[in-house]
């Protein structure tokens, strides 16, 4: 086997190509990459902070679906919509901004786990929206925000300014 590795890499054309796969994975993991993780945070802030938007806006009725729709356990309905809303509304503000990323990711992945649990009458179509969120959350939470953020940022500011004993 290294026999023909070392026998095409002796050629130029195979060398040539080799070279500009490199090259184009080089520039996808500079640039798409990144933008991938930003858009993927984008999205999903967007999501919840859009329903957390939508329960403020008409809090009685929030109150209300909190009350006789969603059975969120252990929590009396108006405690359990406020810190429904407020995680719909603080959480996705991280995301967008790269800050606290995994933490924000994974609150809102509780958000979204208590939100399918609580509501029985959940349609398939809504249960497929709540497992792609979820699994979105959970990239953001198991692989980082990206280079596209704060986090990233201080981590690399923060790092510069240690002492190289402590790095």
């Amino acid at each position: 086997m290294n026999a023909l590795l070392d026998f095409l890499f002796e050629h130029t054309l195979v060398r040539a190509i080799a070279s500009l796969v490199q090259r184009v994975t080089d520039l996808m993991q500079a640039w798409l990459t990144p933008l991938f993780d930003l858009g993927l945070r984008l999205y999903v802030a967007n999501v919840f902070f859009s329903s957390g938007w939508q329960k403020l806006s008409d809090w009685e009725s929030t109150v209300s679906l909190f009350q006789y729709e969603y059975h969120v356990p252990l929590l009396p309905p108006a405690l359990a919509a406020a810190m429904g809303a407020a995680g719909e509304l603080s959480l996705p503000v991280l995301l967008v901004a790269g800050l606290l990323s995994r933490f924000g990711a994974a609150g809102l992945f509780v958000v979204n786990l208590v939100a399918v649990l609580s509501y029985p009458d959940l349609s398939d179509v809504g249960k497929q929206d709540h497992l792609l969120w979820g699994t979105m959350l959970l990239v953001t939470v198991f692989h980082g925000p990206g280079r596209w953020s704060l986090d990233h940022w201080l981590k690399r500011h923060w790092q510069g300014a240690m002492p190289e004993r402590l790095q």
